[in-house]
């Protein structure tokens, strides 16, 4: 049997990871990148939209946005849903409601307005990292969390696997990307409830939705974690969006040659957030988190001097792509950590909406530094100078949080009173005497 820890957390007293955990984290990291890859159908298309839509250029950036809005916003109402009905329910249910906005994109595609109400609820797709995290993170030891949790955060590749794919599933039909998203999404529905498991001992939370969200909004440490989450998991989100626009403007390359070095940097993130992960089951996560950023601060810098795109260019875009990657996978492997068991579905929901949000101040600073001064220069700059902030943070102050598996060792069963004996105490006290 396992061990309970302060936070009512039943480890296993090996630390041994069982079948069902690795079933759960295969399945669960399928199902999140099949929903962020419906999540992200829009963007890919939007300049196929406008040959019939003639869009303004913000009128084309607002829709893109409003199913990331949405879907960051979610993850807060679906992580707290989860802690309370478990990923057992809400991903087969949030992967089947996905099916019918994918599927109205068919008709929709004919006018702005029915796409900007589709794409409102295509932002379902968005939510389903607040409902991996919490079920990765029941099923895992702490010594195995962060790698764990870091594994299912690869599924945001689903976003890179919809840029490469879907507008090459337009040119055969277009209709066909939606209808292959459809039917993956209902057999995704099937297998998920077939084969995933809630923990049968993982608390569930008796309080009101409203009142366990107010919780979790009273810990400092969800802010701390939301702030660092901003950086790293915002800043991937940021060059997703603007890093083609980038490499066209700045560097004169075709949109076939930008959207491919797009999506290498895109994949870098996806293979560094295990290894964040897996660095900070032995490392502290806050050190992890520390030198990542610092790496990240200093190639923004040297980007900033705007080099040649090959190969120095190239160098700095892929490490500050390590450094995001990473960074996402050691601030949730803290968050994992330091969170109440019964509460990481509702921090893990705060925390994932406000990295999915960062995601888009970016863009919009770096768009208005180019419009007044024709340089990014200075957005670079600023990243760098965020992301040493982000790393001082880190070391200083989420250093001293202990990891909640050494913090508050579980107490064996030798902690209830020994038996009074006949004999003295070591100090002539006799053990069963009241002190």
């Amino acid at each position: 049997m396992g061990q309970l820890t302060a936070s009512n957390e039943r480890v296993p007293a090996d630390n041994k990871v069982s079948g069902t955990a690795y079933t759960n984290l295969v399945v669960a990291t399928i199902g999140f990148a099949l929903t962020f890859w419906a999540w992200n159908l829009i963007a890919p298309l939007a300049g196929e939209f406008d040959k019939t839509l003639h869009m303004s250029s913000f009128a084309q950036s607002f829709l893109v946005a409003v199913p990331v809005i949405v879907g960051s916003l979610g993850r807060v109402p679906v992580g707290a849903l989860t802690d309370r009905f478990g990923a057992r329910l809400m991903f087969p249910l949030m992967s089947a409601l996905t099916i019918v906005p994918v599927l109205l994109l068919i008709p929709a595609r004919e006018s702005y307005g029915a796409l900007l109400a589709v794409g409102f609820f295509l932002g379902l797709g968005g939510t389903t990292f607040a409902i991996g995290v919490p079920l990765v993170n029941s099923w895992f030891p702490a010594s195995k969390r962060g790698l764990g949790i870091g594994v299912f955060g690869m599924g945001m590749g689903g976003v890179a696997l919809s840029g490469y794919f879907t507008p090459r599933l337009w040119k055969h039909s277009h209709d066909l990307p939606f209808w292959v998203m459809a039917i993956a999404l209902a057999a995704y529905t099937v297998v998920s409830f077939l084969l995933l498991r809630d923990r049968p001992d993982r608390v569930v939370p008796t309080a009101s939705l409203a009142s366990r969200l107010g919780r979790a909004g009273r810990l400092r440490v969800t802010w701390e974690l939301s702030a660092l989450y901003a950086i790293g998991f915002g800043g991937i989100v940021a060059f997703g969006v603007y890093l083609p626009t980038y490499l066209k403007t700045w560097y004169e390359l075709s949109a076939t040659d930008a959207g491919t070095k797009a999506a290498g940097f895109a994949l870098v993130t996806v293979v560094f957030r295990p290894f964040g992960g897996w660095l900070s089951d032995r490392v502290h996560p806050a050190v992890v988190t520390c030198w990542a950023l610092a790496v990240t601060a200093l190639f923004a810098v040297v980007q900033a001097f705007d080099p040649a795109l090959s190969p120095v260019g190239t160098i700095a875009f892929m490490v500050m792509a390590a450094g995001l990657g990473t960074t996402s996978g050691s601030v949730f492997a803290l968050v994992a950590q330091v969170t109440p068991v019964a509460q990481v579905g509702s921090v893990t929901g705060i925390v994932g909406a406000i990295g999915g949000l960062g995601g888009f101040v970016p863009p919009l600073v770096m768009g208005a530094i180019y419009s007044a001064k024709s340089s990014y220069s200075i957005g670079f700059m600023l990243l760098s100078d965020l992301a040493l902030a982000g790393a001082v943070y880190a070391i200083g102050r989420m250093r001293g949080i202990r990891p909640t598996a050494t913090a508050a060792r579980p107490r064996p069963a030798a902690a209830r009173p020994p038996p009074a004996r006949t004999r003295a105490g070591p100090r002539g006290r006799r053990p069963g005497r009241r002190r």
